[in-house]
């Protein structure tokens, strides 16, 4: 049975250039996605890939130069200012770097957003601490920006986000400055915020580990030009697009030279195949050695998935019988160009 998601989010042919002085740069080349209500969206690329221009674009921070955004069915661009004003309100945005106004409390952060929709002093006092005890920071309510940890501004700046009841909440670079077990943290916040009240969130990084932590679907953003889409499971396991395969495959600036032979397999390993000792019986029965040159595991949507990259030994039977092998246990195997020199 075909299952019709409502659509959030609709962005269709969307561009953006920026001219200078002297140069015209192409951040967005005609980008088409759609973001249902109640997914956790990632959009992925290196740096300067257009990423955090297009997420900008969802809320006319930065108005496209053609093409169409719509939120829930309608057309941002034929809004008036103050329907815009309106629409900001219900897609709320956190950033890289928190921007909390450190001269407030931090309870005064979270109320500033209610201020300018001219909520009642105390219904917005109210609301402010029904959202420090959603992001567990009840305690800090009279602190000072300053005399928070990253983290603990990250939960201010989300809590703040939530204050005016938005559908989509927008998270750009939102915990790049953080260190990983903080990062962890504000990524278990975020996927509960999703599940308890249905925000739809759109999360943009540079970090894939980010992207299979906690999102559903994925966009690859390369140069302005949306690269590939799909279940964050189905890019890990088959990545088809050069950007994809560079944010996946880690380790391509470190190749190694360990063994004789420049034929690179990747294998891709679900929570039903990790347990066997594959490699190990592999090397048994095709007795013949293999290089591993890359190893490691991701939580996938709770699913432990596996990626390792394998340097076969240089005689053509035995790599094409290890090949086999690795077929025949219905694992994922694609071969490699140029990943050893």
């Amino acid at each position: 049975m075909e299952i019709h998601m409502e659509t959030m989010i609709q962005i269709k042919d969307v561009t953006k250039t920026f001219v200078g002085k002297d140069n015209t740069v192409e951040a967005l080349k005609g980008i088409n996605l759609e973001v249902h209500k109640g997914e956790i969206y990632g959009i992925i690329g290196m740096s300067g890939a257009g990423k955090s221009t297009l997420v900008r674009c969802l809320n006319f921070l930065e108005r496209p130069t053609s093409g169409t955004v719509l939120i829930e069915g309608k057309d941002l661009s034929a809004m008036k200012d103050s329907e815009l004003r309106d629409t900001r309100t219900q897609v709320a945005m956190i950033f890289q770097h928190f921007n909390l106004l450190m001269q407030r409390t931090v309870i005064d952060n979270i109320c500033f957003s209610m201020e300018i929709t001219k909520t009642p002093k105390k219904e917005a006092r109210d609301r402010a601490r029904e959202l420090l005890e959603i992001v567990g920071l009840s305690e800090k309510a009279k602190a000072y920006p300053a005399q928070l940890s990253g983290g603990q501004k990250q939960r201010v700046a989300i809590a703040r986000a939530l204050a005016t009841n938005p559908k989509v909440l927008l998270c750009d670079e939102a915990t790049s400055a953080l260190d990983p077990t903080t990062t962890k943290a504000i990524l278990a916040l975020l996927k509960e915020i999703n599940q308890k009240y249905g925000i739809t969130i759109v999360i943009i990084t540079h970090e894939m580990s980010v992207v299979q932590e906690i999102c559903s679907h994925v966009a690859i953003i390369d140069e302005g030009i949306l690269a590939e889409t799909g279940r964050v499971e189905e890019v890990f396991q088959r990545p088809k697009s050069r950007a994809a395969k560079k944010l996946i495959i880690q380790g391509e600036a470190e190749p190694r030279m360990e063994m004789k032979g420049k034929r690179c397999v990747r294998i891709v390993f679900s929570s039903n195949s990790s347990y066997e000792p594959v490699i190990a019986n592999m090397i048994l029965t095709c007795k013949a050695p293999v290089n591993i040159l890359l190893a490691d595991t991701r939580d996938i949507g709770g699913v432990a998935h596996g990626q390792m990259i394998l340097q076969l030994p240089e005689d053509t039977d035995a790599a094409e019988k290890m090949i086999q092998y690795l077929k025949n246990r219905k694992l994922e195997v694609e071969e490699l160009d140029n990943y050893v020199g």
